[in-house]
């Protein structure tokens, strides 16, 4: 099973077993012993999944969570940490963490948690909203069953409506998730809006916010 892991820890043997696991899954990985130094990284290349220290020399593993559930929702996030307590795994678990491995834990236990997240996210790698599709993997869209062309901007617009359906998505939201601009034209985005709108996805407008799929 391929994917992409991230680690935030800054006990150097703990992370060392954690490189071990991993390396015996054939996974992908990088490591980081600061909030600082990981949230770069990850603002350059989102992993598959996360695996956060809590207790860290420049902040808390929960600030990083909060994070990459705000900008990377897809990305599954496992706490690791020495906080034990019910209310220590209950308030992670509710800060939006999928998973919650108390230290010291086993190599069979770290692999088994990860792998359990990334057979989650294959079954995942199709969106699918009323009559569209979309397949993350083969860049494939369907609309009413048909396959139709996408340039990468519309199929990143689309995707990011589709995980976020039912929701009001102002336009500054859009522009920046999706082109990166804190502030920008929103011509661009009104007219990708309205290339999807003739492909037959059903976005509203809402008025003086932005769109809603």
């Amino acid at each position: 099973m391929k994917g992409k892991v991230i680690i935030l820890e800054d006990d150097t043997s703990i992370c060392g077993l954690i490189k071990v696991a991993l390396e015996m899954n054939g996974l992908e990985f990088k490591a980081f012993s600061t909030l600082k130094s990981f949230l770069d990284a990850l603002n350059n290349e989102q992993p598959d999944v996360a695996l956060l220290d809590i207790m860290l020399p420049d902040g808390s593993g929960l600030d990083a969570l909060k994070y990459i559930k705000e900008k990377y929702p897809s990305v599954s996030c496992i706490m690791l940490s020495a906080l034990s307590k019910e209310e220590d795994k209950v308030n992670g678990l509710n800060l939006g963490a999928d998973d919650y491995i108390a230290k010291p834990f086993s190599v069979l236990e770290l692999t088994a948690r990860v792998n359990a997240r990334l057979r989650g996210r294959e079954r995942q790698s199709v969106l699918s909203v009323d009559c569209v599709t979309l397949n993350l993997e083969t860049f494939v869209c369907k609309i009413d069953s048909k396959e139709v062309s996408l340039n990468h901007k519309e199929f990143e617009l689309l995707k990011y409506f589709m995980e976020n359906h039912g929701r009001v998505l102002s336009r500054e939201k859009l522009l920046c998730e999706v082109w990166g601009y804190d502030v920008g034209e929103t011509r661009t985005l009104d007219n990708h809006v309205a290339r999807l709108r003739k492909l037959g996805v059903k976005i509203e407008t809402v008025f003086g916010v932005g769109y809603k799929l």
